[in-house]
């Protein structure tokens, strides 16, 4: 049960503290407590945790630009950031931890403002069926974390020109780019600036929690834990991944996110696997590569491997799925 409420800002923009100080956050949140950290990050793209960045975002342009390129925890797509977009993160223990009442903030905010909007698809929350929030989810043991991006007023040509979106996923949201699918809540609402949005935010996140937040400062954080992990997150292992040689590639994209299977395969065995996807269960696909290695490359071992990891992941039905429409595209390909 939540007792109490923290929110906290901070007014840096380089995407790898943020992205630190989430996780932070997320480590040390309190029983009992609920989090809301707003914060914004300065032309970036974000990809998600098992995501290919060299498929998902123009890498070379978003650099030579001067921006960045920053991998998150939670799965989920890729997304653009500037400074006319603000992030928002709920932090919970897993017993507090709830996704719609977290989104009624959003919906909250947006309605004292003016604004009906409402949760649709997987992870995004529209008005008049234009996104202009995406959210994404990790857990790791009891800590729980929820964060989404609010276009304000985002610079939607540098959106198109970074980030490759697959005619694929575009097809299944029946658009024809992704600017044409998202909007800025300032094309709905002219005068709307940052401050009064962050306001409102705090407002609705004390109204459906029934009391009033504390505001956390910056410096109640471990600056050297914050330190070492933003010396991760910026580092180029994290933030590009590793280039695998591969013998055989799965691809497609299902209703639950797009697979990209790659395997590296010498006598018949696979010796080295990677898998790509923007699925919402970042640890569910995390638990593939280890699967597949070792496995005869063909129809039975790999399938095998796959039904064994289906009786030890404790995912459910959702995973389930997931895992049978991969064993199906394997079995086409042999």
């Amino acid at each position: 049960m939540i007792r109490y409420l923290t929110w906290i800002e901070t007014a840096n923009t380089w995407p790898y503290r943020n992205l630190a100080m989430e996780e932070y956050m997320t480590s040390h949140v309190q029983e009992g407590e609920c989090i809301l950290f707003l914060w914004q990050n300065r032309r970036t793209v974000v990809i998600g945790k098992n995501q290919n960045c060299w498929k998902e975002c123009h890498v070379g342009a978003l650099e030579e630009d001067g921006g960045f390129l920053a991998r998150r925890l939670s799965g989920g797509g890729a997304v653009f950031h500037d400074l006319g977009n603000l992030n928002f993160t709920f932090i919970a223990r897993r017993t507090d931890y709830n996704v719609d009442r977290q989104l009624q903030v959003i919906i909250a905010a947006l309605e004292s403002l003016g604004l009906h909007s409402e949760k649709t698809g997987r992870n995004d929350v529209t008005v008049d069926g234009r996104k202009f929030s995406g959210n994404a989810f990790f857990q790791s043991g009891d800590y729980c974390c929820h964060h989404g991006t609010l276009l304000v007023d985002v610079d939607r040509e540098l959106m198109s020109r970074y980030l490759n979106v697959s005619r694929e996923k575009l097809a299944s949201k029946s658009v024809s780019s992704v600017k044409s699918r998202v909007v800025n809540l300032r094309e709905l609402l002219p005068e709307l600036t940052l401050e009064q949005l962050k306001m409102s935010l705090v407002d609705a996140f004390s109204q459906v929690y029934g009391m009033r937040p504390r505001r956390m400062e910056e410096a109640e954080l471990s600056a050297k834990e914050v330190d070492r992990l933003t010396e991760r997150f910026a580092s180029d292992a994290w933030k590009y991944g590793r280039k695998m040689p591969f013998d055989y590639e799965f691809a497609r994209r299902f209703g639950w996110g797009d697979i990209q299977l790659q395997l590296h395969v010498k006598d018949g065995v696979v010796l080295d696997a990677e898998a790509y996807s923007d699925a919402m269960d970042p640890e569910l696909i995390g638990l593939l590569p280890e699967t597949l290695k070792g496995c005869i490359c063909g129809r039975e071992g790999l399938c095998g491997a796959l039904n064994r990891l289906e009786g030890e992941y404790p995912g459910g039905v959702p995973f389930s799925q997931v895992l049978s429409d991969i064993k199906a595209l394997i079995s086409e390909s042999f």
